[in-house]
């Protein structure tokens, strides 16, 4: 998968011929420095922006040729999103919040299964509060419940704990853990944070749009980024350090 914009000298290579699976059941996290490609790559994967050459494939299904109208559908039904700002509708409840993927899609909940959903982390008692009534913490979480409701095929997490504090961001990576464990949802990550990939089962460092180091079980937070700091160092103009293996 190849993603360009602009054209002449201005032309820029986002992502750069990248060959990425992410195995059901998985949960992958994935960093870089800023410009590396990480954003680029969420949002080709989950279709919401097309690759200039490549495939992508959701749950066994090619997008490229989809039109507008069946994409939104099949993103509806079939990925979920989990952003760093929330992206709660305030004025919605988070009940109703979290029924929104399941009318969007076109069918009515079935009988406790957002009660049920929202129990899962651990807000079953705060069903009928909007957002403004909830802390960050909580709202993240009812972010969670909304991208988890319709059991997709994947969900994508875009820095889902970066406006969190330690002790919220904790839960919130607890619980995106728990849903690959529980579950064997597929999760794909966005992270800056060494602590935050830790959690995941396999971690691909990008830079320049490319895969530059795959880090598959992470012994822990240091692991990572220890990892990190060599890639960094060895970036053009950064120093001559060489990556270990």
């Amino acid at each position: 998968m190849t993603r360009t914009y602009g054209t002449g000298p201005h032309r820029v290579t986002a992502l750069d011929r990248l060959d990425i699976a992410f195995p059901r059941g998985t949960f992958t996290a994935v960093m870089g420095p800023s410009g590396s490609g990480k954003s680029t790559l969420l949002h080709c994967a989950a279709g919401l922006d097309r690759p200039s050459a490549g495939e992508v494939m959701i749950d066994g299904t090619a997008i490229g040729g989809l039109s507008e109208r069946i994409l939104t559908e099949l993103r509806r039904s079939r990925v979920g999103f989990v952003f760093q700002a929330f992206n709660l509708i305030a004025a919605l409840t988070a009940a109703q919040n979290v029924a929104l993927p399941l009318r969007l899609a076109g069918r009515s909940p079935a009988p406790g299964e957002v009660t049920a959903m929202l129990g899962e982390v651990g807000l079953a008692e705060r069903a009928a509060h909007r957002p403004v009534e909830l802390s960050g913490g909580q709202q993240q979480r009812v972010a969670i419940a909304r991208a988890l409701v319709t059991r997709p095929a994947v969900v994508f997490a875009d820095e889902p704990t970066g406006a969190l504090d330690a002790t919220s961001g904790r839960e919130v990576l607890r619980l995106l853990r728990q849903a690959v464990d529980r579950h064997g949802q597929t999760i794909v990550m966005v992270t800056h944070d060494p602590f935050a990939a830790a959690h995941a089962d396999r971690v691909l460092f990008l830079g320049d749009g490319r895969i530059v180091d795959d880090l598959h079980s992470p012994s822990g937070a240091r692991e990572i980024a220890v990892r990190t700091a060599r890639l960094e160092e060895a970036r053009p103009g950064r120093g001559t350090a060489a990556v270990a293996p």
